[in-house]
């Protein structure tokens, strides 16, 4: 149990919920012109940004001709402009992406092309770095696989989500209680995700994550101090607002169908409770519920205060 204290704690260091930037390739004959857009806040992780960030981003055949990268303060964002010669026009573009590897694990980088009326997009990650580009419009099946798969791998983006997902488990006290708070944890999500856009309002991505951080607090304060608290059905669709806000902007980063990434998230998010809820039901005792939440209590505080300083 040491351990799974010790390990809680180092956690959120580096477990950034919201690590996304994207870029946008234009190409006309054989001359690309592309613009990297990334937080801020992202770069604080990046030695030389000026240079790094497009040493990890590549195009198969293509001649790097120029560069500039610049911060925008008022925009809260880091961008790179660069020209590329690919020689003759290309039929079909071979691209790499390995920025996670210079920022944080779970950084994802949305990709689109366009080539005259022609256009593709492609999301790369630290397990998927290459990707085939073929300028073609997508089949309503593939753009469905490919949002929902975008969803499914953002609902598990990090040890964090899991660890949040692992507290809704354990504070479910019976199968019906825990049906019912990945029933409201679900909706609440979707509420923020279909919510959001109609208020006008932008939620920061430090924001969200420090609201992500207090959301697993908060379950473990629960389970401390209220073991027989009731309606904590509700208590779950308010934390699932919380988290449908890192869905909103991966929904508006990526300019995916809400219902898709929502979908894929939920599918990803239930199977985890469901072999969490599994595990636990074997293992754990009162006692040991208590020492779990007292370690999630820990994370969450600890996770909080770094996304607040950093």
């Amino acid at each position: 149990m040491t351990r799974l204290w010790a390990l809680l704690v180092a956690v959120p260091a580096f477990a950034h919920v919201v690590s996304m930037s994207s870029g946008e390739l234009t190409i006309e004959g054989a001359h690309g012109r592309y613009e990297l857009r990334m937080p801020l806040y992202e770069v604080t992780h990046v030695a030389h940004p000026e240079t790094a960030l497009l040493e990890h981003v590549r195009f198969a055949g293509a001649r790097l001709v120029s560069s500039n990268c610049r911060s925008e303060s008022g925009r809260d964002a880091y961008i790179c402009d660069a020209e590329y010669d690919f020689g003759a026009p290309p039929d079909r573009l071979d691209a790499e992406c390995t920025l996670a590897a210079i920022t944080v694990p779970t950084h994802v980088h949305l990709l689109r092309v366009a080539m005259g009326d022609k256009h593709d997009q492609a999301m790369f990650d630290l397990n998927f770095t290459r990707a085939t580009l073929r300028f073609r419009p997508p089949s309503a099946a593939e753009v469905a696989v490919t949002e929902m798969a975008g969803g499914f791998k953002r609902a598990l983006g990090g040890a964090a989500q899991i660890l949040f997902l692992a507290a809704l488990a354990l504070a479910a006290r019976s199968r019906r209680e825990l049906l019912l708070l990945v029933g409201m944890f679900l909706v609440g999500q979707a509420a923020a995700v279909f919510g959001v856009p109609f208020t006008g309002w932008q939620p920061a991505p430090r924001f969200v994550e420090a609201a992500a951080a207090l959301t697993v607090a908060y379950l473990a304060v629960e389970m401390l101090l209220l073991p027989k608290a009731g309606a904590r059905w509700a208590i779950a669709g308010v934390l699932g607002v919380f988290h449908g806000l890192f869905l909103y902007l991966f929904v508006q980063t990526a300019d995916y169908r809400p219902g898709f990434v929502l979908l894929g998230a939920a599918v990803a998010e239930v199977a985890v409770i469901a072999v969490l809820a599994s595990i636990f039901a074997r293992m754990l005792r009162v006692r040991a519920v208590q020492v779990s939440a007292s370690a999630l209590l820990v994370f969450g505080m600890v996770w909080f205060i770094l996304r607040l300083r950093g």
